[in-house]
Protein backbone atom coordinates (compact mmCIF):
# COMPACT_ATOMS: atom_id res chain seq x y z
CA UNK A 1 0.00 0.00 0.00
CA UNK A 2 1.29 3.41 -0.97
CA UNK A 3 2.02 6.10 1.60
CA UNK A 4 0.67 9.36 0.23
CA UNK A 5 -0.27 12.88 1.21
CA UNK A 6 -4.04 13.02 1.76
CA UNK A 7 -4.43 16.40 0.02
CA UNK A 8 -2.57 15.08 -3.04
CA UNK A 9 -4.83 12.01 -3.21
CA UNK A 10 -7.97 14.16 -2.92
CA UNK A 11 -6.66 16.43 -5.69
CA UNK A 12 -6.06 13.36 -7.87
CA UNK A 13 -9.61 12.15 -7.26
CA UNK A 14 -10.97 15.58 -8.22
CA UNK A 15 -8.86 15.64 -11.42
CA UNK A 16 -10.18 12.18 -12.26
CA UNK A 17 -13.75 13.40 -11.63
CA UNK A 18 -13.15 16.32 -14.00
CA UNK A 19 -11.98 13.90 -16.70
CA UNK A 20 -15.10 11.73 -16.20
CA UNK A 21 -17.25 14.86 -16.54
CA UNK A 22 -15.44 15.73 -19.81
CA UNK A 23 -16.09 12.25 -21.21
CA UNK A 24 -19.76 12.31 -20.18
CA UNK A 25 -20.17 15.67 -21.94
CA UNK A 26 -23.67 16.20 -20.53
CA UNK A 27 -24.89 19.78 -20.23
CA UNK A 28 -26.80 20.17 -16.99
CA UNK A 29 -26.34 21.24 -13.39
CA UNK A 30 -23.49 19.56 -11.52
CA UNK A 31 -23.50 19.27 -7.74
CA UNK A 32 -20.60 21.16 -6.22
CA UNK A 33 -18.87 18.88 -3.75
CA UNK A 34 -15.22 18.22 -3.09
CA UNK A 35 -13.33 15.03 -2.44
CA UNK A 36 -13.20 13.81 1.13
CA UNK A 37 -11.09 11.21 2.89
CA UNK A 38 -12.50 8.47 5.09
CA UNK A 39 -11.06 5.38 6.73
CA UNK A 40 -10.78 2.29 4.57
CA UNK A 41 -13.29 -0.23 5.89
CA UNK A 42 -10.77 -3.10 5.51
CA UNK A 43 -8.52 -1.59 8.19
CA UNK A 44 -8.82 -0.74 11.88
CA UNK A 45 -9.84 2.85 12.51
CA UNK A 46 -6.67 3.45 14.55
CA UNK A 47 -4.57 2.78 11.45
CA UNK A 48 -3.97 5.77 9.22
CA UNK A 49 -5.40 4.07 6.13
CA UNK A 50 -7.80 6.14 4.06
CA UNK A 51 -9.63 6.32 0.76
CA UNK A 52 -10.59 9.59 -0.94
CA UNK A 53 -14.11 9.76 -2.41
CA UNK A 54 -15.72 12.35 -4.63
CA UNK A 55 -19.47 11.86 -5.09
CA UNK A 56 -21.29 14.21 -7.46
CA UNK A 57 -24.26 14.25 -9.80
CA UNK A 58 -25.55 15.82 -13.00
CA UNK A 59 -29.21 16.87 -13.06
CA UNK A 60 -31.48 19.20 -15.06
CA UNK A 61 -30.36 17.56 -18.28
CA UNK A 62 -32.47 15.58 -20.76
CA UNK A 63 -32.53 11.86 -19.91
CA UNK A 64 -31.54 11.00 -23.51
CA UNK A 65 -28.40 13.18 -23.15
CA UNK A 66 -27.49 11.32 -19.96
CA UNK A 67 -27.93 7.99 -21.75
CA UNK A 68 -25.59 9.22 -24.51
CA UNK A 69 -23.10 10.21 -21.79
CA UNK A 70 -23.17 6.64 -20.47
CA UNK A 71 -22.56 5.39 -24.02
CA UNK A 72 -19.55 7.73 -24.32
CA UNK A 73 -18.17 6.30 -21.07
CA UNK A 74 -18.47 2.76 -22.45
CA UNK A 75 -16.58 3.76 -25.58
CA UNK A 76 -13.98 6.15 -24.16
CA UNK A 77 -13.04 4.82 -20.72
CA UNK A 78 -11.04 1.88 -22.15
CA UNK A 79 -9.28 4.27 -24.55
CA UNK A 80 -8.47 6.51 -21.58
CA UNK A 81 -6.76 3.79 -19.53
CA UNK A 82 -9.74 2.30 -17.68
CA UNK A 83 -11.04 -1.25 -17.43
CA UNK A 84 -14.83 -1.57 -17.22
CA UNK A 85 -15.50 -4.20 -14.55
CA UNK A 86 -19.30 -3.90 -14.48
CA UNK A 87 -21.75 -2.71 -17.10
CA UNK A 88 -25.36 -3.55 -16.41
CA UNK A 89 -27.96 -2.59 -13.83
CA UNK A 90 -27.45 -1.87 -10.15
CA UNK A 91 -29.13 -3.77 -7.32
CA UNK A 92 -31.84 -1.19 -6.72
CA UNK A 93 -35.53 -1.83 -7.28
CA UNK A 94 -35.38 0.62 -10.19
CA UNK A 95 -32.61 -1.45 -11.86
CA UNK A 96 -30.70 1.71 -12.80
CA UNK A 97 -28.01 1.38 -15.49
CA UNK A 98 -24.55 1.23 -13.89
CA UNK A 99 -20.95 1.33 -15.12
CA UNK A 100 -18.07 0.56 -12.74
CA UNK A 101 -14.50 0.97 -13.97
CA UNK A 102 -10.99 0.86 -12.53
CA UNK A 103 -7.95 2.76 -13.76
CA UNK A 104 -5.19 0.62 -15.27
CA UNK A 105 -2.82 1.48 -12.42
CA UNK A 106 -5.49 0.62 -9.86
CA UNK A 107 -5.26 4.06 -8.26
CA UNK A 108 -8.88 5.05 -8.95
CA UNK A 109 -12.33 3.57 -9.48
CA UNK A 110 -15.52 5.16 -10.78
CA UNK A 111 -19.15 4.13 -10.27
CA UNK A 112 -21.71 5.82 -12.54
CA UNK A 113 -25.48 5.24 -12.28
CA UNK A 114 -28.30 6.67 -14.35
CA UNK A 115 -31.53 7.25 -12.42
CA UNK A 116 -34.92 8.02 -13.97
CA UNK A 117 -37.04 10.71 -12.36
CA UNK A 118 -39.22 9.43 -9.55
CA UNK A 119 -42.43 10.88 -8.19
CA UNK A 120 -41.62 9.26 -4.86
CA UNK A 121 -39.44 11.84 -3.18
CA UNK A 122 -39.78 14.15 -6.18
CA UNK A 123 -36.37 13.02 -7.54
CA UNK A 124 -35.25 14.31 -10.96
CA UNK A 125 -33.47 12.40 -13.72
CA UNK A 126 -29.95 12.07 -12.35
CA UNK A 127 -26.53 10.86 -13.39
CA UNK A 128 -24.81 9.84 -10.13
CA UNK A 129 -21.00 9.58 -10.15
CA UNK A 130 -18.61 8.47 -7.42
CA UNK A 131 -14.86 8.53 -7.99
CA UNK A 132 -12.66 7.03 -5.31
CA UNK A 133 -9.01 6.31 -4.73
CA UNK A 134 -7.45 3.05 -3.72
CA UNK A 135 -6.69 2.77 0.00
CA UNK A 136 -3.53 4.57 1.01
CA UNK A 137 -1.51 5.09 4.16
CA UNK A 138 -1.48 8.74 5.22
CA UNK A 139 1.86 10.56 5.61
Amino acid sequence: MKTQDSDAVKAGVERTSSRILEILDVKGKVTDTGAMASHCSDHDSDEKVYRARHPWSIYRAPFADMQKGMDRLRAELPEDGWKIVRDGVDGSRAKSPQIVAESEEGDFAVDVRLHRASKAGNAPDLLEVTVESACYRSK
